[in-house]
């Protein structure tokens, strides 16, 4: 059986760059109409090269249709009128003056669909001093306090090694949206909600926000190291680097048995969670005294036979080779016309004893406009005498 739970909603997707799409994401890949809006002659810097070409492209905007439409055309925005009437949900990330200014925001498009749901996302929220602010997520990232607690302390801030603001922002937003949907069942009507790349990125900040808000404490970098936990961090093999995460007293204990330096759990500088955190420097020296002396499959195994955490620090292209990792089924295969079988990235939910939803690969520009117009009841003439007026 086809496990397509969002197959009966029709999302219109106005989002681009990251944060949007990965929103609109979510319902593509569990059956949803998905149809992405682009500007007929929009500058492509989301897509450098075509979606043919641009892999990140791809990955992001698979299972969904193209429509492209002049926004500010009065019969592109007639059309578009005509979709809102048709669809549960919109998604967009324009800036907040923008959509105002092009009449496709909330208060606009509620009048003819009051069941609309209407999801924003934008860098710094729809009000305050920042709201009309260009955001990107590297911005977020540093306002949020997330570069000033990673990497190394005396070296600087650092930005994560992933968009983690725009991804962050993009899935509080499909839980937004999901949650809007469940209350229209009882209510009937539609709701805006919005999210942004700065309060979700804060939000991510969890308990090092909670170390400031509760315990006026403000956190700084630790590098590899847990910031309130020892010995939790990366140590050095003979071939390598692992990590090992011994939290807590009795797994300490094991560590060290596994170590086979039974007098560093005696040691007196060690003897407590905060001890060890406080001598952290002294106790990863003697870790690290010992670690060396074995390759990194031969550490894990004993840690892991121990039931201490640890594993390895993989690449990229070893990460999808680890079996543990293919077990998962991370990937999903997609034929694409122009660049051939290719994978992209699977759901990380699993659904017990139902088959997922077929995948599709991502649309050229504007590839199904003449299909979607048509389901709008617009035939082959009208459709290009839209195209010829520049709406379409």
């Amino acid at each position: 059986m086809i496990f397509a739970p969002l197959d009966r909603f029709t999302v219109l997707d106005l989002s681009r760059v990251r944060s949007g799409p990965t929103a609109v994401r979510q319902f593509a890949d569990w059956g949803a109409n998905v149809i992405k809006i682009e500007e007929p002659s929009e500058v492509k810097d989301d897509k450098p090269g075509g979606a043919a070409k641009f892999s990140d492209y791809q990955n992001t905007h698979r299972n969904k249709r193209s429509l492209t439409l002049n926004l500010k055309h009065p019969e592109g925005k007639a059309i578009f009128l005509e979709l809102v009437k048709r669809a549960d949900v919109v998604v967009e990330n324009y800036r907040p003056s923008v959509k105002r200014k092009l009449g496709i925001d909330y208060e606009s498009l509620r009048q003819i669909n009051p069941g609309l749901v209407y999801a924003s996302i934008s860098g710094f929220g729809q009000d305050g001093p920042y709201a009309d602010r260009p955001g990107l997520d590297q911005i977020a990232q540093g306002l949020s306090g997330l570069m000033s607690v990673t990497g190394e302390a005396g070296r600087g801030p650092m930005r994560a090694g992933i968009p983690i603001a725009d991804l962050s922002a993009g899935l509080f937003a499909a839980i937004g949206i999901l949650m809007a949907l469940l209350d229209r069942e009882r209510t009937g009507q539609g709701r805006w909600l919005h999210t942004s790349l700065l309060q979700a990125q804060v939000w991510m900040m969890d308990f090092q926000a909670t170390r400031w808000l509760i315990d006026g404490e403000v956190p700084g970098q630790s590098g590899n190291d847990h910031p309130t936990s020892s010995p939790t961090g990366v140590y050095p093999t003979s071939d390598g680097y692992i990590n090992i995460a011994a939290m807590g007293s009795s797994m300490f204990a094991r560590l060290c048995d596994v170590l086979g330096m039974p007098e560093i759990n005696d040691d007196p500088r060690f003897a407590s969670a905060g001890l060890r955190v406080e001598n952290r420097a002294d106790l990863n020296r003697e870790i690290i005294a010992r670690t060396m002396t074995g390759t990194s499959a031969q550490w894990i195994e004993r840690l892991n036979a121990a039931g201490v955490p640890c594993g390895p620090i993989l690449s990229m292209d070893a990460a999808f080779e680890n079996e543990q990792v293919r077990h998962l089924a991370m990937t999903r295969r997609v034929a694409h016309p122009q660049r051939g079988d290719i994978d992209i990235m699977a759901p990380p939910v699993v659904f017990d004893g139902v088959e997922r939803p077929p995948v599709h690969a991502a649309p050229e520009t504007g590839a199904h406009s003449d299909e979607i117009l048509n389901w709008l009841g617009l035939d082959a003439a009208a459709c290009d005498r839209l195209r010829a007026a520049g709406a379409v």
